[in-house]
């Protein structure tokens, strides 16, 4: 997808380019995806039909929820599916919630907002962020078979709202002949201009990058952005495998450090479980 310069990333941030992400951002980015895909496995070990496992195959989705959320502040808003387990996890995280609450949620089949609830919450809270001018900010995600309506996106760039949507998008593997599969730009655009940038969803470089500019854009009080996160038709396209060789070429990885992350995150699932189910 070709990007014009109103819809960079560099244009928003009034840049010349992207800001070099220090090794020691890269290597938090990589163990919160690990993390992430952790969590995730271990979820759908021990609730395997329960609506915050998601579907097998969605892993992918953690360069997205690690890209966008890790810089935000605890006084952000965010709004997230409640089936969206990485994008939940990482966010209380940021606002230091123990990880033994989201697995007693779980056991007690604990109802949560409705995603519309959700984007709701976000928008009032983006509406007296601006009212405030305090530099706090909106993030709303959406899913596969999901959007954002006309009218939100329309509302929120009228309005200028401090507010970031994200959509999540699963490309199939080859659309007919003809048919073209119609992407958030296309709808952004259509409704009503506000600044779109597509970036590859399993590529939590990209994701950080563009989200870090997007966010200091809304923090500025220049209104909205929507990042379109593409995810190819392809299994090969693995997050994590995408970040280690990534690092790699940086010499940033090894894998007795990844065993170490994951060893210690491993101990912490195992207490938080064990906490949830007392």
């Amino acid at each position: 997808m070709t990007r014009t310069k109103e819809q960079s990333a560099d244009a928003l941030a009034g840049k010349p380019g992207f800001s070099i992400i220090s090794n020691e951002k890269l290597l938090q980015l990589y163990a919160a995806m690990v993390k992430c895909r952790a969590l995730e496995e271990r979820v759908q070990i021990l609730f395997p039909r329960s609506k915050l496992t998601g579907k097998r195959g969605s892993a992918n989705r953690e360069a997205v929820a690690v890209g966008v959320t890790i810089d935000l502040l605890p006084e952000d808003t965010v709004a997230a599916s409640p089936g969206d387990l990485v994008v939940n996890f990482i966010w209380n995280e940021i606002q230091g919630e123990p990880l033994d609450k989201l697995f007693a949620r779980l056991y007690a089949r604990a109802t949560r907002p409705s995603p519309t609830a959700q984007f709701k919450l976000a928008a009032v809270a983006a509406q007296a962020n601006k009212a405030a001018k305090n530099g706090k900010i909106s993030v709303a995600f959406s899913s596969d078979g999901s959007g954002f309506s006309d009218e939100a996106l329309k509302a929120a760039g009228d309005r200028q709202l401090p507010i970031l949507f994200v959509r999540q998008t699963r490309l199939t593997a080859e659309p007919p002949r003809g048919i073209k599969q119609t992407g958030a730009a296309e709808i952004a655009s259509a409704a009503c201009g506000i600044p779109v940038i597509p970036v590859d969803g399993s590529d939590v470089v990209a994701a950080y990058r563009v989200s870090t500019e997007a966010i200091t854009h809304a923090r500025r009080g220049n209104g909205p952005t929507l990042i379109d996160c593409i995810f190819e038709p392809s299994e090969a396209r693995d997050s994590l495998l995408m970040m280690e060789t990534y690092l790699t070429r940086k010499g940033l990885f090894s894998e007795e450090w990844k065993r170490q992350v994951a060893a210690a995150f491993k101990r912490e699932l195992d207490d938080a479980v064990e906490a949830a189910a007392r």
